[in-house]
């Protein structure tokens, strides 16, 4: 589908922008996050490898990439992010013996050379990309043969309470979609990816009202960016109706918010060929320090 009559469609430079505003309040927001990248991080318990070079793709502040590098030592981990102000946010989780590269560039481009990874690790970030493929398609490409790609991300039910209030007051575009567990496994075949396992959990968060949880996806650079959302200041009486609507699934006093978890581990083959290098913005990681240093 072409992305302009896509009303679902997430611009990544608007998605860069949100995760700029949220870079200093993000890690107080983002609870789930943290939760999902250690049970992530869990997984790697039973994978027999030593990786020598790990891509945490989407790595936003970091806090995977200090929990990889105090997990696999002798690694060089490379934390690569679209959010320049996430990457500085990041320097936060540095230390002497737990420091990793820092890299901003597009999860749909890498600006990464062909088969010289051997983890790709990336907690919920796949659900801000608007071709899933196209990201898929470049992880397999920078893996090495054998390499393993391990991820999370949302599943279709996530905010079915925010997104069923809303379907209540109008017709605009007020969750984002989120892709399904099967489609995404199709899409790592595609990708030419072997022996890809996906599973599912479903999680319910409770907030004590409306009001919080959208404070909560605010913080967390989660809020609406979908090209079909409502432009403008969104009226009085439509917060209000929605309000009245989420009113009802209140339960002795909180609100459940569900959240669906997808996982997914696959393996790379043999290798393929590199793409030609295109035209295209990258950041170097030496520049991100500088811009800060002059801030």
């Amino acid at each position: 589908m072409n992305s302009r009559s896509d009303e679902y469609f997430l611009d990544p430079r608007a998605v860069r922008h949100a995760f700029d505003r949220a870079s200093r309040e993000y890690d107080t927001a983002a609870v789930v996050a943290r939760e999902v990248g250690s049970r992530l991080l869990e997984r790697l318990d039973v994978v027999r490898m030593q990786p020598a070079r790990i891509l945490d793709l989407g790595a936003g502040t970091g806090q995977a990439s200090r929990s990889l590098k105090q997990r696999y030592r002798a690694a060089q981990v490379i934390a690569l992010d679209l959010s320049q102000a996430m990457l500085r946010a990041s320097r936060r989780q540095q230390g002497l013996l737990r420091r990793f590269q820092r890299a901003a560039a597009d999860a749909h481009r890498l600006p990464i050379r062909t088969g010289s990874i051997d983890l790709v690790f990336s907690n919920l970030m796949l659900q801000w990309c608007h071709d899933p493929d196209a990201v898929f398609r470049e992880v397999r490409r920078v893996l090495k043969p054998q390499g393993l790609f391990i991820f999370t991300t949302l599943g279709p039910d996530t905010l079915q309470e925010l997104r069923s209030a809303w379907r209540a007051v109008d017709g605009h575009i007020h969750v984002h979609r989120f892709i399904d567990m099967h489609d995404l496994g199709d899409a790592l075949m595609r990708a030419r990816f072997a022996d890809p396992v996906m599973d599912m959990e479903r999680l319910s968060i409770t907030y004590p009202d409306l009001d919080a949880l959208l404070r909560d996806l605010r913080m967390g650079g989660a809020g609406n960016i979908a090209q079909g959302r409502l432009r403008g200041l969104t009226g009085r009486s439509r917060f209000q109706a929605v309000r009245v609507h989420e009113a009802l699934a209140l339960r002795k006093g909180v609100l459940p918010v569900s959240v669906e978890l997808v996982y997914g581990q696959a393996w790379a083959g043999e290798p393929i060929p590199e793409r030609p290098p295109d035209p295209e913005f990258r950041i170097p990681i030496q520049a991100i320090g500088r811009r800060n240093r002059r801030a």
